[in-house]
């Protein structure tokens, strides 16, 4: 061995070249000359070997020995690499303990292959089984889960522990916030004439104050109803205004009286809208907002020292809710002159004739207090493999008053049963989702969306950039043979393709098939109310938000929310016994759009769809400006129109031209179309005293609604110029470069 070294060694000091030569001929023999730079390159030049030195070494004489024992030498050493390589990659392969950090997304190999979405979809679906949720519902029902009590608390620990054990990264949101509940030592009550009512039931945030009036029936509370009574000449100012439950949310019912006048509301569940025995028990809350009303605009965090000040949507007259058979010996009393038949005001009480009151004082008496309470969002996130810091979030309230079956034991069941589905996914089976999906499970739903909200306040300056859709799984199942969602127009085109993807709970054929083909959207979609858990991540946050209901048909609302007979055995009557089944569907629903939305290259967000919504909108005022003022145009708002409609355009020829396999590019596509929901929100009023400032779907004076019914010319000129210029900054926004902004408003 060390005869052959020598060998190899003296071969290679021997021989040392400054030249290569090109040819092996005598004459015109050529070279190429390396030279090394002072930037450390290398430069190549050909010479002629004629009239040059060569620098060639002689050529050395080997013995055969030497020549023997080099290659032998050589032949060993490759014989050697070869047996190092074979073993090395014959080792089994051990599982390695994940020791990274929370914060780090995991990393796909290079040699996996994309799972084609068609076997992502079954993989999903075959996991969302009636037996799956027959558990998990059994696991999740929790009567009398207020919000901060014990069995919150300990819902929210389960929660957390499931998200813990699925290896999601679990974390808890904590916020402390005021919630008023009934005074159990000084109940509520209603005096009229010789009788006294205690109540019961109550309704979270009304004044409380000791106020008498003329008791005067309003039907809904709408304004038209407030106008009708108006009409019969029926005094609304001071008056104790008695309305059904329906229509409107019981907060809108109430500032519709404060608004009139009214010195306190009393609600009440018909029998023409409520299939309820006579002493049902209605709870709700009248805050016209979401969140805690305490700390407007911004979180609830006990270690953060804010004035004391209170949010403008909370009411300044007391309002309660009665049963039926008190509804009933007040309306068989109320007196007054009787509304006209068309007038829709009769309700279903066949003893009463419903007449508009106006004669009789009653004495309203709320003694509510305010209890500190300490509520727990808890989260898990599953982290996307190209694009971490871009997430869906899918979320469920967990509280309720009452039973609170279909309002919180379903939606948190599905919320974990996704989760659980989606990590298996990921961890056994090949999925790589593209983004996160964040899985939320809220406290204080009832309350108005309170831990919801105060999480979009405590991180607003970055969620709203992050999150690029939100899914409300509340209330997915409420019957059987029906359908209806709330959404922002851009998730509408993903809404119809999931419809058409997912098998309907009713016969054969898809849920698209269930809602009707050729008018689906008038069939499905439904303004989204104040009251719908999604509306503060739409119109506070600018977060485009779906929520969607399977329920009864020609049905709009759960009767049954708010009261101690939402439990699972009248949910199994109003879904024929299917409860489970229809529970996977919901959950299949869900998990399908979100699946489109963290594995397609492109975000399944449609902004041409926001074309008919602005354009109608622009068009009411349009209308309104020219009956009211000659003086004033609205075209400058309606070229803005213009300019986001270009923009959408524009935008659509660059996802035409652009290669969606190119992450970046993509990436660049998307930044653009998350941008349009978040500049619909009015940066003109404060989120503080206006928190819903989404230009068409908020509420205040800078909605195109609101400016559309304007009368004060002067405030009009001024709402006019803010929408315009709100509108165009949504157009910059989705263009995207500065230079290629759109110049013609």
């Amino acid at each position: 061995m060390d005869q052959m070294r020598l060998a190899f060694n003296g071969v290679v000091r021997s021989v040392r070249y400054s030249r290569f030569p090109l040819q092996p001929t005598e004459n015109g023999e050529r070279h190429l000359e390396v030279k090394l730079s002072e930037d450390g390159t290398e430069e190549f030049t050909d010479v002629e070997a004629e009239g040059s030195p060569s620098f060639r070494p002689a050529p050395q004489n080997y013995s055969r020995c030497s020549i023997a024992f080099l290659l032998l030498g050589t032949l060993l050493i490759l014989i050697v690499g070869y047996l190092v390589g074979y073993i090395s990659h014959s080792k089994p392969k051990v599982e390695l303990l994940n020791c990274s950090p929370v914060t780090q997304a995991p990393v796909a190999q290079p040699a996996e292959v994309e799972m084609d979405f068609k076997n992502i979809s079954q993989l999903l679906a075959r996991k969302m089984t009636r037996e799956a949720f027959q558990k998990t519902l059994g696991d999740f029902e929790n009567p009398g889960c207020s919000a901060g009590s014990d069995k919150d608390m300990s819902l929210a620990n389960s929660i957390f522990d499931e998200f813990k054990k699925l290896e999601m990264d679990p974390w808890t949101d904590i916020h402390d916030v005021q919630l008023p509940i009934p005074d159990s030592q000084n109940p509520n009550k209603v005096q009229f004439g010789s009788e006294d009512f205690s109540l019961t039931g109550y309704l979270a945030y009304s004044a409380t104050d000791r106020v008498q009036g003329k008791l005067v029936y309003g039907n809904y509370g709408r304004k038209e109803d407030l106008d009708i009574v108006n009409k019969n000449k029926v005094e609304l100012k001071g008056c104790v205004l008695l309305v059904r439950a329906g229509k409107i949310s019981f907060a809108e019912q109430v500032a519709n009286a404060a608004d009139r006048g009214a010195s306190a509301v009393l609600i009440y569940p018909d029998e023409a809208d409520y299939n309820y025995v006579a002493d049902t028990v209605l709870y709700g809350h009248v805050h016209l907002g979401s969140g805690d009303p305490y700390t407007p605009g911004f979180p609830s965090f006990n270690h953060t020292q804010f004035p004391p000040t209170q949010s403008s949507g909370l009411p300044k007259i007391p309002a309660q809710t009665l049963t039926r058979s008190v509804a009933v010996k007040l309306l068989q009393k109320i007196g007054g002159p009787e509304p006209d038949e068309t007038s829709g005001f009769k309700g279903g009480f066949k003893q009463v004739s419903y007449r508009l009151g106006g004669v009789e004082n009653i004495t309203v008496e709320v003694n509510n207090k305010l209890v500190n309470k300490e509520i727990h969002n808890v989260f898990g996130v599953i982290k996307g493999f190209d694009d971490p810091d871009r997430y869906i979030v899918l979320g469920a309230q967990r509280d309720a008053w009452g039973s609170g079956y279909a309002r919180a034991t379903v939606g948190t069941s599905v919320l974990v049963q996704l989760a659980k589905a989606f990590r298996e996914m990921v961890e056994n089976d090949g999925f790589r989702p593209k983004r996160s999906l964040v899985f939320a499970s809220w406290s204080a739903g009832e309350y108005g969306s309170v831990g919801a909200t105060e999480w979009l306040e405590g991180y607003m300056a970055s969620i709203d950039k992050k999150v690029f859709t939100y899914i409300s799984l509340d209330g997915v199942v409420m019957g059987k043979g029906g359908f209806m969602a709330s959404a922002s127009p851009l998730l509408y085109s993903l809404l119809e393709t999931t419809m058409k993807e997912v098998n309907s709970p009713v016969g054969a054929g898809t849920v698209y098939d269930m809602a009707g083909e050729t008018m689906w959207e008038a069939n499905v979609m439904r303004p989204m109310t104040i009251d719908d858990p999604a509306y503060p991540f739409l119109a506070f946050s600018g977060i485009p938000s779906v929520s969607f209901h399977f329920i009864k048909p020609h049905s709009e609302v759960y009767t049954y929310y708010g009261t101690q007979l939402d439990t699972m055995d009248q949910l199994n009557y109003e879904t024929n016994n299917q409860t489970n089944e229809i529970t996977a569907i919901a959950a299949q629903f869900a998990g399908q759009m979100a699946l489109h939305l963290v594995h397609d290259h492109l975000l399944s967000l449609d902004v041409n769809r926001y074309s008919k919504t602005l354009t109608k909108a622009v068009a009411g005022v349009y209308k309104h400006i020219r009956l009211l003022s000659q003086d004033l145009s609205p075209s400058w708002l309606n070229r803005a129109r213009g300019s986001f409609q270009r923009a959408a355009s524009n935008l659509y020829n660059d996802i035409a031209n652009t290669n969606l396999d190119d992450k970046e590019a993509c990436r660049i596509l998307n930044n653009r179309i998350m941008m349009v929901e978040h500049s619909l929100l009015s940066p003109y009023v404060s989120p503080v005293k206006v928190p819903f400032r989404h230009l068409l779907f908020g509420r205040g004076s800078h909605t195109l609604a609101s400016i559309a019914e304007t009368t004060d010319v002067d405030k009009l000129h001024t709402q006019l110029a803010l929408a315009t210029w709100n509108l165009q900054g949504c157009a910059n926004a989705m263009v995207g470069n500065i230079w290629d902004l759109d110049e013609e408003i």
